[in-house]
């Protein structure tokens, strides 16, 4: 499988799942340029010095894909000088408050009904599929964000692994990255040092025990399985990823080529 290029970035204190996507290569033989598109987990929690160092990135364009309910568990984001912020909510992949509301308080056999024997992560592959094919509207302004002025962007979510990790497969898609460099991008946020932090209240039944851990652990993952079904709901629904481009998300070859020429080398 394809290798990422080794990274050299900081591990920032307040901010989780972040790198530069630069160095993935395309399928004709070019790579996605260093320092023009960046993921990761939401800035709400960025350090004075964590946004010292995103400052100096020289980004145009932050894409946060949090609903307004991510936003008031975690807060807005830290503002950064001269870098306009894009709110575009997509799809949240385990649907919504109320479930989280149970994630964290839920009692042991209520999570054991709604999660085990696959149904957590059936429900995972299920949201990227529904993303894929409800969300054509949001990735094609992206798109079109980035072939206009957005550059250099970072795109990020909650977590920076399933909305931003969506998004950021789409674009690589776009300007012809191979699938197996964005898979082994897109594994990246399973390192222990980018993993979201699950939280469960400190009087949840069964608290953070060995089983809550496991039943919890695919909505928390980043499994390939879950991107082959956003990839196969591509393939699917459009037949290729050039006509999902162009009759999906009205990207027209002008513009991918715009695209291109941004972001890779």
């Amino acid at each position: 499988m394809t290798q990422q290029v080794p990274s050299t970035e900081p591990e920032l204190a307040g901010v989780r799942n972040f790198r530069d996507v630069g160095g993935l290569p395309t399928v004709d033989g070019r790579r996605v340029r260093p320092g023009r598109l960046f993921r990761s987990g939401h800035l709400a929690h960025a350090t004075e010095a964590d946004a010292v160092f995103l400052g100096s990135l020289g980004l145009h364009t932050i894409f946060d894909f949090r609903n307004a309910a991510d936003q008031r568990l975690e807060g807005p984001d830290v503002a950064l000088p001269g870098v306009r912020n894009v709110n575009l909510p997509l799809t949240d992949p385990a649907d919504g408050a109320e479930f989280w509301k149970m994630v964290r308080d839920g009692e042991l056999d209520q999570l054991r009904s709604v999660l085990a024997d696959g149904k957590a992560a059936d429900r995972m592959s299920s949201s990227y599929r529904a993303i894929i094919k409800q969300r054509t509207a949001e990735h094609s302004q992206v798109l079109h964000a980035l072939a206009e002025d957005s550059v250099p962007a970072l795109m990020h979510c909650a977590a920076g692994k399933d909305r931003a990790g969506l998004s950021i497969a789409v674009t690589l898609l776009a300007v012809g990255v191979e699938r197996d460099a964005i898979e082994a991008d897109y594994l990246e946020s399973n390192a222990a040092h980018r993993r979201y932090r699950v939280q469960r209240a400190t009087d949840a039944p069964g608290g953070m025990s060995p089983e809550v851990m496991e039943l919890l652990s695919p909505l928390f993952d980043a499994r390939a399985e879950y991107l082959a079904a956003a990839f196969a709901t591509i393939d699917e629904t459009w037949g290729t990823v050039d006509a999902y481009l162009a009759d999906g998300l009205k990207v027209t070859p002008a513009t991918r080529e715009r695209l291109r020429e941004r972001l890779l080398d």
